[in-house]
């Protein structure tokens, strides 16, 4: 098969064909789509049976694994994969989190068509690549929190559970209840369980709390 095999991965069949359709239109046939999907363990059967040079993975995915779990998985065990990251969450958390499972790229949703296939194209030839919005707030921080995730140095971040963390993330990432319980596969009330936890462990009284909070560890950066 001539030209690089592409992967994409995306539980929007919608969005799916919005991508296949710039880079077939703007490719001239040196990016081949050897295959999508909309599941982590589909995709991952579809990487060892393709061998793509570059999966293009969403963050939200169906089932219960989600993008940067699966980037993990192909990191580790396809290298000759390398991936890109392209979500409609714009969070340093997820950003970060992204590049340390192995993606070489990430970018979000809204980027312009040209950065799309500039992020392939970077990649292809060995490189990385992040989103031009989002490059300064990642120095910034990565200058702050070189010694692991976000929120890693905080001691009553460590507080929360593994799960009492990812829906601290999404909450701070502005994300409603349902909206949690639906990406995670999780009930409204256990989502409400779990963020009462986390107001109780962490001595929140208002939601405001929780943004201010999530923004001194370095989880998200403030708009104003």
């Amino acid at each position: 098969m001539n030209g690089k095999k592409i992967l994409l991965v995306d539980d929007h069949p919608v969005v799916r064909e919005g991508i296949r359709a710039i880079i077939q239109g703007s490719a001239g046939g040196q990016l081949v789509i050897v295959g999508e999907t909309g599941k982590a363990d589909a995709a991952f059967d579809l990487v060892e049976k393709h061998r793509p040079d570059l999966a293009i993975i969403d963050i939200t995915l169906s089932g219960a694994e989600n993008g940067i779990s699966l980037t993990g998985r192909i990191t580790d065990f396809f290298p000759g994969t390398r991936v890109l990251i392209l979500s409609m969450y714009g969070g340093i958390d997820y950003v970060c989190r992204s590049l340390k499972a192995g993606a070489a790229g990430y970018l979000t949703k809204n980027s312009a068509h040209d950065e799309l296939l500039n992020a392939i194209n970077v990649i292809m030839r060995g490189g990385s690549y992040l989103d031009n919005k989002l490059s300064p707030d990642i120095v910034d921080f990565l200058k702050n929190h070189a010694a692991g995730g976000a929120g890693a140095g905080d001691p009553s971040y460590s507080l929360l559970s593994e799960r009492e963390q990812q829906v601290f993330r999404m909450l701070a990432d502005g994300e409603k209840v349902v909206e949690i319980g639906r990406t995670l596969n999780l009930s409204p009330k256990t989502v409400e369980n779990h963020k009462t936890s986390i107001f109780k462990k962490l001595h929140f009284t208002r939601y405001f709390d929780l943004y201010r909070y999530a923004h001194r560890i370095g989880i998200i950066k403030p708009d104003v």
